[in-house]
């Protein structure tokens, strides 16, 4: 199983598309860690509910996009601000032995976690050895 990854080390504006929101787009920092029975993706997405979370695979790629609701009204000017607030995007292009319809995800602490389990025909198979 294997997901082409562009490394990033910082939140960082993506270099995606123009929003027709004329927000952000930030691509959230990810940990991907591999296991015999799939892998586990787990986003930074700050803010992020999960019914504003759209996780969609098509033709391999697997795209997750989460959408930031504004924590300030426009009437407020802040006085300094460090945290840019905005939406988050990031792509994976998937391998074909993992099985997309059980493919999970869920939302905790500002972290996405998505569950991609291989496909019955991509596990490891443990062949037992005997003595004659």
């Amino acid at each position: 199983m294997s997901i082409e990854v562009t490394q990033s080390t910082d939140k960082v504006p993506s270099e995606g598309p123009e929003t027709t929101t004329g927000r952000r787009i930030y691509r959230p920092l990810t940990d991907i860690v591999e296991t015999a029975e799939g892998m586990t993706l787990m986003l930074e997405m700050p803010g992020v509910a999960a019914e504003d979370v759209d996780v969609t695979l098509e033709k391999r790629v697997l795209t997750i996009r989460g959408k930031v609701q504004p924590t300030q009204p426009e009437t407020v000017q802040l006085a300094y601000a460090e945290y840019g607030e905005g939406d988050f995007e990031r792509a994976f292009t998937m391998s074909e032995d993992f099985d997309p319809d059980k493919i999970s995800a869920s939302v905790s602490n500002g972290v996405l976690t998505v569950t991609l389990p291989r496909a019955a025909e991509a596990q490891p198979k443990k062949i037992t050895v005997t003595a004659s």
